[in-house]
């Protein structure tokens, strides 16, 4: 006994600095325990209900171990066998109906909300929808309700509006994650199409995730959810309908056309297997990971940085992207420097 208890005191605080440790890897912005609209503050709701009940019992139990360890401890000289007891059927009833009654008050709710957060929004004419399209490794956002006007990466919303949203993929089975607003949803394959609805009423930046490894970049695979005031979200779908903009230099607008506008779109031309690039220069990040100093981030940098280092060498920014390196198209230094300017300043304001 004695050694155990001194394995036990060697293990303790190995265990108390590896819990440190961990509790240190989490970010605040992709936590559960922040929620930000009336779904995720419903599933916080039921973490909170399944604790407590859990402590709840293991206190109980503690109590009665704690108890029966010092009622009925071998006192010295005590050597006899003691009487034995077998059975007793109001204890025996009692800890079978309080299990089914604790499972009874954590399964109400949860069914409660399970089906009440898993209604199909998609035909209320209140809400506004949005198909979502997940890609090895990026996020497409496209809005039947606005002629069918595509995005990637940042999905834009109103506060204090329903959004529906369609759920697909393009390739291998991805999972649609914004820890703060609701649950996770899988983008199957086989044309299986899944809904889910979303909202918020405080205008923000949230952070979502791909919850489902998909690949060498899965963990590489995050998107935004920016929530704006009604007015702001007019303001930012109009400023999408506005006619491209193209690099001034003519001779490099032309080679931007022929190689990069054959995958991707800004404003009114382009192609859309591809992230759509309007506006890329306002957005928080590039490529989902290189964090933008637009709002003064940790840990970033000018959009153009950003943006020479992701057209200098995308496989190793991001692996196993399907994008092919524009130095293989034929861009030279220079020219992926005066792209980066151009792109760096294509904003939206909104």
């Amino acid at each position: 006994m004695m050694k155990q208890w001194q394995a036990v005191k060697r293990l303790l605080p190995l265990l108390a600095v590896f819990s440190l440790l961990l509790s240190g890897c989490g970010r605040e912005d992709l936590s559960v325990l922040r929620p930000q609209g009336p779904v995720a503050e419903g599933q916080l709701d039921l973490i909170k209900l399944s604790i407590s009940i859990m402590v709840v019992v293991l206190i109980v139990v503690f109590a009665i171990a704690t108890y029966v360890l010092i009622k009925f401890r071998r006192k010295q000289g005590q050597n006899e066998v003691p009487e034995q007891v077998e059975g007793n059927i109001k204890l025996e009833v009692i800890w079978t109906a309080i299990p089914l009654v604790l499972v009874l008050v954590l399964a109400i709710p949860t069914i409660q909300k399970v089906f009440a957060y898993g209604e199909n929004d998609w035909e209320n004419k209140d809400a506004l929808q949005v198909k979502v399209t997940s890609h090895q490794f990026w996020w497409e956002f496209e809005y039947p309700q606005y002629d069918n006007l595509k995005t990637a990466q940042e999905l834009i919303i109103p506060v204090d509006k329903k959004i529906a949203l369609e759920l697909k993929t393009a390739d291998v089975l991805h999972s649609f994650w914004v820890p703060s607003l609701a649950g996770k949803m899988d983008t199957n394959t086989e044309g299986s199409i899944n809904y889910m609805t979303i909202s918020t009423p405080n205008a923000g930046t949230y952070i979502g995730k791909c919850a489902e490894l998909c690949g060498t970049s899965h963990g590489f695979m995050e998107f935004r959810v920016k929530a704006v005031d009604q007015a702001s979200f007019d303001q930012w779908i109009e400023a999408n309908k506005a006619p491209s903009i193209l690099p001034e230099d003519t001779q490099l607008a032309e080679k931007f056309k022929t190689n990069c506008l054959s995958c991707h779109a800004v404003g009114d031309q382009g192609g859309f297997s591809g992230p759509n690039l309007t506006g890329i220069g306002s957005r928080e990040t590039v490529a989902s990971i290189l964090l933008n100093d637009i709002n003064g981030a940790k840990g970033s940098k000018p959009v153009k940085d950003n943006l020479v280092e992701w057209l200098s060498d995308p496989e190793a920014v991001k692996p196993g992207n399907k994008m092919p390196a524009p130095k293989d198209l034929g861009f030279s230094d220079e020219e992926i420097e005066q792209i980066a300017d151009y792109l760096a300043n294509y904003k939206l304001e909104y």
